[in-house]
């Protein structure tokens, strides 16, 4: 019993360690959420993403996470 408490206690440790590492992105007219590894955001391609982003919405993000102004369709390929 005690084993698969510490089990579930870790696993429980690394979904938080791992949620911490991510970032919320709106995307779309509808602002559709996605969670994305922080390690994404260093990728050429978001960083062109994120550029799209500073261009239309400066700093200010409404929404709380980074709204990013293209289609799901886009973002998703």
């Amino acid at each position: 019993m005690g084993f698969r408490l510490n089990v579930i206690r870790r696993a429980s440790i690394n979904a938080r360690k791992a949620a911490s590492k991510s970032a919320e992105v709106y995307v779309g007219e509808k602002h559709k959420r996605f969670v994305v590894p922080v390690c994404y955001l260093n990728q050429p391609s978001f960083q062109e993403l994120l550029s799209q982003a500073e261009e239309v919405f400066g700093y200010d993000h409404p929404m709380g996470g980074l709204t990013i102004p293209c289609t799901e369709d886009k973002y998703r390929a």
